[in-house]
């Protein structure tokens, strides 16, 4: 299933969702120009747990942050783009601007973390902000329950377009997750998906939500 759009209006403009989707686009066209050189910016500044589990320094906790802003491809990034366009919006509507950039940042750390637990001798780098848009669709689900996604849904050859339950589609997402994560448990060492980090970061978007959330105003109120 590949979400389109949701159904709930936002009260102001999301500049901090804007914010965060141009500078992860902007950091991956400027990883795209290096050529050959982007193995070594990959290296410096992803995140590998191995270094953690080595002995943590202030580099290694700074990659936590810089690795959540680059991405393995064109169809990495987009699809992460696309979720944060979808669901950040409303959250940061719910949680104010400033409540939302921390809470991003602490989900996208706390998907690291889960990574580097489940993936402790792992030489490989992890880059990508889907740890971190992980928790915000844990919060999205948390917030707005009631809400429905314009989906595509693929049926064989036929793909139809159906309003379904933001439960549901976010719902499987994680089942799909957390299902992978199991399997991918004790297997080799090599580059992929890093479910864990998905997985971590969805239960601590959860978790957090209501704390970092606004009390809702009422929609019968006027404000002057």
């Amino acid at each position: 299933m590949i979400p389109l759009r949701d159904e709930i209006p936002t009260r102001k403009t999301p500049i901090v969702n804007y914010a965060l989707i141009a500078v992860n686009i902007l950091v991956y066209l400027f990883q795209s120009m290096l050529g050959a050189e982007q193995e070594a910016l990959v290296y410096e500044f992803a995140l590998i747990p191995i270094q953690f589990t080595k002995g943590i320094s202030l580099g290694d906790i700074t990659d936590i942050f810089t690795s959540m802003f680059m991405h393995a491809g064109l169809a990495h990034i987009g699809g992460n783009m696309l979720y944060l366009w979808i669901f950040g919006d409303n959250v940061e509507d719910r949680m104010g601007r400033g409540r939302y950039f921390v809470f991003y940042l602490i989900g996208g750390a706390a998907a690291s973390l889960a990574h580097i637990l489940t993936n402790p001798g792992s030489q490989v780098p992890t880059v990508g902000a889907s740890g971190a848009i992980a928790a915000v669709l844990g919060a999205y689900l948390v917030l707005y329950p009631q809400s429905r996604v314009l989906t595509l849904v693929p049926l064989g050859f036929f793909i139809r377009m159906s309003l379904l339950p933001a439960a549901l589609v976010l719902g499987l997402w994680f089942v799909l997750q957390f299902f992978s994560g199991v399997i991918s448990l004790g297997g080799p060492d090599v580059g992929g998906v890093a479910f864990w980090a998905h997985i971590g970061g969805f239960v601590v978007g959860a978790a957090l939500a209501k704390l970092f959330a606004r009390p809702e105003e009422p929609d019968y109120l006027f404000r002057w």
